[in-house]
């Protein structure tokens, strides 16, 4: 993977979004409860908020503004007022450190 790094995992607060903008693509990077983290598109599909000013419960980060909540795991809207996907960044750990590709995003399952 080409990836970008973009912190180290240690400097990740659980169960909270981490802004970061890689070559143009704002992403949404989460360390989530069993430590696992994810990088998701920063961009609600709904009202063009930011995601990651919202809240993460298990595997789900929810817009602040109207309550749709993301998969962190495909990028699905788990309920409405959202109807399209995020997209989802592969993340890769080397040495402690998160490294994400913002032009590999996977396809929504």
């Amino acid at each position: 993977m080409a990836g970008q790094r973009v912190a180290a995992v240690a400097e990740l607060v659980e169960n909270q979004a981490t802004r970061v903008v890689l070559d143009g693509v704002p992403i949404a990077v989460v360390k989530d409860s069993s430590g696992t983290v994810h990088a998701i598109g920063d961009t609600c599909t709904h009202g063009e908020i930011s995601l990651s000013e919202g809240f993460v419960e298990d595997e789900s980060l929810e817009c602040w503004a109207h309550g749709s909540q993301f998969s962190l795991l495909t990028g699905k809207p788990l309920n409405l007022p959202a109807y399209e996907p995020v997209p989802v960044f592969p993340v890769e750990i080397i040495d402690g450190d998160v490294f994400i590709d913002p032009s590999a995003p996977k396809v929504n399952q």
